[in-house]
């Protein structure tokens, strides 16, 4: 019995170490756990600060003006849409917009599609794609796939005001010169649209922006050939 005291309290000594490394590894376990945890917290904050941060950070263009006279240095307020530019500008726009949207060549097709599109509200983009469309018989690159081009020129300009004061309709006259192939002479026809049209907010995107600086919108455009009147005999 003597020598069996000795190893009971040996054994008890035993367990109670065994106790102590389990409890030990469970207390470590938890505060693995704990700090995991805290880790991905710090993690899931700072994506979502970084989400709610995201729409403040942009590129705004600026211009920056001096004064030949005094030397006085003043930066040009950003053109917001609100004010109405001058008829003149509007002109410029709408014979721009003709001669780039109504011509055709193959060398120019894509970068004169994705500029048209600068100037289109979201109805006439979509009338403006479906006329694209390679599925479309009626498609410029299915009209002109045997290599023929068409060039354009704006005859005159002309705006009407709605008896409510409003001013946002025009008539563009202007002449297509169609060549079937190199070396071919051009066919002549006239044309008249009709199109109404509106000043917006300009883009942010810095590409559409290069196009369409001043937010011109084509709103409805109608087009069709002109019947010019005929000569009388002598």
């Amino acid at each position: 019995m003597s020598a069996a005291a000795p190893l009971a309290g040996y054994f008890r000594e035993a367990a109670a170490w065994d106790a102590d490394r389990i409890s030990a590894a469970r207390r470590s376990a938890r505060v693995a756990w704990r700090v995991a945890a805290g880790g991905w917290l710090c993690a899931l904050a700072g994506s979502v600060a970084l989400v709610v941060l995201m729409p403040l950070k942009r590129v705004d263009p600026f211009v920056v003006r001096v004064d030949n006279a005094t030397g006085i240095v003043d930066v040009v307020p950003l053109y917001d849409g609100t004010a109405k530019p001058d008829q003149a500008v509007t002109r410029y726009f709408l014979t721009h917009y003709m001669t780039i949207c109504e011509r055709f060549n193959f060398a120019t097709a894509e970068s004169d599609y994705e500029e048209c599109g600068a100037f289109h509200a979201a109805q006439r983009n979509q009338a403006w794609y479906a006329l694209w469309n390679p599925t479309n018989p009626a498609s410029p690159l299915n009209v002109h796939k045997d290599g023929s081009t068409v060039r354009v020129q704006v005859e005159s300009v002309s705006f009407f005001q709605r008896a409510s004061g409003v001013t946002d309709l025009a008539q563009v006259r202007y002449l297509k010169a169609e060549r079937a192939g190199a070396g071919a002479d051009e066919r002549f026809t006239h044309w008249i649209a009709t199109i109404q049209y509106a000043y917006g907010a300009p883009s942010k995107d810095p590409k559409v922006r290069r196009w369409n600086p001043l937010g011109f919108k084509v709103i409805e455009l109608t087009s069709e050939p002109e019947v010019l009147p005929q000569p009388k005999a002598g």
